[in-house]
C-alpha cells in the first residue's frame, strides 16, 4: 500500500484538518507519510563548560543566551527611561542631569529597546528556541554559524554599552540618528559616541544575517516528515516572515551606518549638505540628509513588523491553546502575516510627512498605510473569533494575550490618525507620537513576550511559574501602562512637544504639569513591577511546581520531546512524524480535548469523529 502511495504523483499526506475538519476514514492512506528526504543531522555535543556554554551549538542554549543578553539591555533601557521621566516629572530631584545627558538617554533608550531588546528577544530568543522544536528538527541547519551570530550580537551590545564610558558619552542625536546633527560638533556624543553606535549597528546586522539565514533554511529544508508549510504553527510563520523582512530591510541600515561612518571619519558628503558654521563654510557639500531618512525608515518601518509579526504568531498559538479551540481562519492568518510583511516595505515615508516631501508622495504613503490596516484588522478579528465560545482558561498567559489585543487595537487606531497627512502634520513631534509608538511597538509586544515566558517557561525549566505572582505582574503592568500612555495622547493634542528637556515655563504646559508628574509616577511603578517576573523565575527555579510533560495539553511538537527540558537533539533517536495541523482542540467525539500533531488519524478513527 505504501509503495502504491509513494508512486502516486502529487500525493500528499492528509490530516484531520483536510478531511472535512475531521479524522478521515481511509486510515491507511491518511497515516502514510513520505520518507525523509534529508538524512538525520549529525550534531556536536559539548562536554566541558566552555564547549557547552561558550562555544555551544545547541539552538536552545543560544536562544537562552540571546534572551538573557536582550533582557540585560532591556534593564539598561528601563533605567534610562526612569531617568528621563524623573527629569520630566520632577526636575528638582534630577539636578544631576544636564540637557546633554537627557538627549543621550533618549537616544540610547530608543535604540536599545527597538533593536537590542525587542528584535533580539523575538528573533534571537524565541526564534532559536522554538523553530527547530516546532518544525521537528534536531537543530538549526548551520549550528556553528548560529553560535557565531550570537557572539556577534554580544559584541554589538558590548560596543554599544562601551559608548557610555568614552569621552563625551553616547550619542544624543535621537534614536533615529538623523544627520547632519548626529555627527556635527555641538551634539552630545558627536565624537566616539556616534561612531560606536554605528559600529554596533553594523555588527548587529552582520550577526543577525547569519542567524536569519539559519532560520530560513531550517524552516524550508529541515522540517520533519509530514510537516508541510500549512501545518506549521503560526509562531513559526510569524518568525519566518519577520526574518525575510529583516534580511531585506537590515541592509539599508547597514549601508546607511557605513555611509555615515565615512561622513564622520573621512568627511565624505553622502548625507551632509553645504553647512555654514559661525560664518565659516565647512568641508561638506552635495549630500542629502533626506536620503538618510529614506534609508533609515526603509529599515525602520519593516522593523516595526519584524517585532510585530512574531508577536502575532505567538499570541495566535497562545490564544488557541488556552481557549481550547482551533485557530479561526488559519490560512487567512498565514496570508495576513505574509501580506503585512509585503506591504510593510511600501509605507516607510509616513514617518517623513514633515520632511518636505512632494505632496503626491504623502498621498501614496498615506494610502498604503491605510491599506496595511486591512490584513492587520483581519488578525484581530480572527483572534476574537478564536476566543468566541472557546473554553477559555483565565490564567496568566491568557490575561497577557487579552491585554495585548486591547493594547494593540488602541495603538493601531492612533496609527490611523498619524497615517493621514493632514492629521499627522500638527501631531508630529508631540507626545501623541510617543503614546502611539509605545502602545503599538512597546507595550503590546512586551505583553506577548510576558505571555510567551509564562507559557514556555515549563518547557525551558521544567517548572511552572507562580500564577498569583503572574497575575499581580499583569494587572500592575496593564493598568500602569494605560496610566502612562493614555494621558500622553491628551498632551499631544494640546501641543506638548516631545524630546524637550525642560518646558515648565512654556504655555504648552499650563494644563500638563500635574499630568506629567502622574505619568512619571506610573512609569516608576510599571518599571518596578517587571522585577516581579525576575523574582518569580528565581523562586520557581528553586521551589516551583514541576511541570511534567505538556502541562498545557498543547498539540505542537515542542511539547512532544523525549525529555523536558529537551536535550540537545530534541527528539531522541527518531524524529517525530506529523499527521495533522497543531490546532486540533475540542474535536467533537475525541476522547481528549487535544490531539497532538504526532497522533495519526487511525488512532482516533474509532471515535465519534468518524460518524460526524
Amino acid at each position: 500500500m505504501s509503495d502504491e502511495l509513494e508512486n502516486k504523483p502529487g500525493y500528499q499526506a492528509q490530516s484531520s484538518e483536510t478531511v472535512n475538519g475531521h479524522s478521515g476514514s481511509a486510515a491507511s492512506d491518511i497515516d502514510y507519510v513520505r520518507p525523509a528526504e534529508v538524512s538525520d543531522q549529525d550534531l556536536y555535543h559539548g562536554h566541558s563548560f566552555i564547549t557547552k556554554w561558550v562555544f555551544c551549538q545547541d539552538a536552545k542554549v543560544i536562544g537562552v543566551q540571546y534572551f538573557l543578553t536582550a533582557v540585560f539591555t532591556g534593564v539598561v533601557g528601563l533605567i534610562l527611561s526612569w531617568l528621563m521621566r524623573l527629569q520630566l516629572g520632577f526636575p528638582e530631584l534630577a539636578g544631576f542631569m544636564t540637557a546633554e545627558h537627557y538627549y543621550q538617554f533618549v537616544t540610547m533608550h530608543g535604540m536599545i529597546m527597538v533593536v537590542y531588546f525587542l528584535t533580539a528577544l523575538f528573533l534571537g530568543g524565541f526564534g532559536n528556541y522554538l523553530i527547530p522544536l516546532m518544525v521537528g528538527a534536531r537543530d538549526m541547519v548551520f549550528p556553528y554559524v548560529n553560535m557565531i551570530s550570537f557572539w556577534m550580537f554580544f559584541v554589538a551590545v558590548a560596543v554599544l554599552m562601551a559608548s557610555f564610558f568614552v569621552p563625551g558619552g553616547p550619542t544624543g542625536s535621537g534614536w533615529t540618528l538623523y544627520p547632519p546633527q548626529a555627527i556635527l560638533e555641538g551634539t552630545p556624543g558627536s565624537g566616539m559616541g556616534i561612531l560606536l553606535m554605528l559600529i554596533s549597528l553594523s555588527l548587529f546586522v552582520i550577526g543577525f544575517t547569519m542567524g536569519g539565514l539559519n532560520y530560513l533554511i531550517t524552516v524550508l529544508q529541515a522540517r520533519t516528515r509530514g510537516m508541510t508549510l500549512m501545518r506549521m504553527p503560526l509562531t513559526v510563520w510569524g518568525i519566518f516572515t519577520a526574518t525575510v523582512l529583516a534580511m531585506l530591510a537590515f541592509p539599508a541600515l547597514l549601508v546607511s551606518s557605513i555611509m555615515m561612518t565615512l561622513d564622520k571619519v573621512l568627511e565624505t558628503s553622502f548625507f551632509m549638505p553645504t553647512i555654514i558654521k559661525a560664518g565659516e563654510v565647512l568641508g561638506y557639500g552635495g549630500g542629502s540628509p533626506i536620503l538618510f531618512q529614506h534609508l533609515f525608515w526603509f529599515f525602520g518601518h519593516p522593523e516595526v513588523y519584524i517585532v510585530a509579526l512574531p508577536a502575532f504568531g505567538i499570541v495566535s498559538d497562545l490564544i488557541s491553546v488556552h481557549s481550547r479551540k482551533n485557530i479561526f481562519g488559519y490560512r487567512m492568518m498565514v496570508w495576513a502575516i505574509v501580506g503585512i510583511g509585503a506591504l510593510s516595505f511600501f509605507v516607510w515615508a509616513h514617518h517623513m510627512y514633515v520632511s518636505g516631501m512632494n505632496p503626491w508622495f504623502g498621498f501614496f504613503f498615506a494610502t498604503t498605510t491605510l491599506i496595511i490596516a486591512v490584513p492587520t484588522a483581519m488578525k484581530v478579528y480572527n483572534w476574537i473569533l478564536t476566543l468566541w465560545r472557546g473554553n477559555i482558561r483565565i490564567n496568566t498567559v491568557m490575561l497577557w494575550c487579552l491585554g495585548f489585543i486591547v493594547t494593540f487595537v488602541n495603538g493601531g487606531i492612533t496609527g490611523i490618525f498619524l497615517g493621514n497627512v493632514s492629521v499627522d502634520v500638527p501631531l508630529s513631534d508631540t507626545y501623541f507620537v510617543v503614546a502611539h509608538f509605545h502602545m503599538v511597538m512597546g507595550i503590546a509586544p512586551l505583553m506577548v513576550i510576558m505571555g510567551a515566558v509564562y507559557h514556555w517557561f515549563p518547557l525551558v525549566a521544567g517548572r511552572i511559574l507562580d500564577e498569583g505572582l503572574g497575575k499581580w505582574h499583569f494587572w500592575i503592568t496593564f493598568l500602569g501602562a494605560y496610566s502612562i500612555y493614555f494621558p500622553m495622547h491628551y498632551l499631544g493634542f494640546i501641543g506638548v512637544p516631545r524630546r524637550y528637556f525642560e518646558m515648565y515655563d512654556s504655555p504648552y504646559m499650563t494644563s500638563g504639569v500635574g499630568l506629567n508628574e502622574f505619568i512619571s509616577l506610573a512609569a516608576f511603578i510599571v518599571g518596578a513591577a517587571q522585577f516581579i517576573l525576575i523574582y518569580n523565575i528565581i523562586k520557581t527555579l528553586k521551589t516551583g511546581k514541576l511541570a511534567g510533560k505538556n502541562p498545557w495539553q498543547a498539540n505542537s511538537l515542542e511539547w512532544q520531546t523525549s525529555t523536558v527540558p529537551p536535550e540537545h537533539g530534541n527528539f531522541g533517536e527518531k524524529l517525530p512524524v506529523v499527521h495533522r495541523w497543531p490546532y486540533d482542540f475540542s474535536v467533537p467525539g475525541a476522547k481528549d480535548d487535544f490531539i497532538p500533531q504526532t497522533v495519526p488519524p487511525s488512532e482516533v478513527i474509532d471515535t465519534e469523529v468518524e460518524k460526524t
